[in-house]
């Protein structure tokens, strides 16, 4: 099955070492699992000022540059695998622990 490990980072702090740190990790395992053959893709994001909300609207496109609403939070980038539940839990564990937070873990509905 295919999941998504979703990385969020706070908008306020700014870039570590021990995010540095983090980094290195995280491209070890996305080297893992490109031999593995369980990772689909990975990337990191640009900020949401950077971002466009895209929309249809009375038949024409509208488009509305960031930053948006008031989160404290942003979606920072994500790993996209395809393997079993228990060991997309396991992926997803390695990620955390990377970047010293929490992430979300999504199944891809089928």
């Amino acid at each position: 099955m295919k999941y998504v490990v979703m990385i969020f980072r706070g908008l306020d702090r700014a870039w570590t070492e021990a995010d540095e740190q983090g980094l290195g990790r995280l491209q070890q395992l996305e080297r893992e699992l490109a031999e593995s053959g369980e990772l689909i893709s990975s990337e990191g994001l640009r900020p949401p000022a950077e971002g466009r909300i895209v929309q249809i609207r009375d038949g024409q496109q509208v488009v509305t540059d960031g930053p948006f609403g008031e989160a404290k939070e942003q979606l920072a980038g994500y790993f996209m695998v395809d393997a079993d539940d228990e060991r997309a839990q396991a992926i997803a564990g390695r990620v955390s622990a990377a970047i010293g937070d929490r992430v979300e873990l999504r199944g891809a509905v089928i």
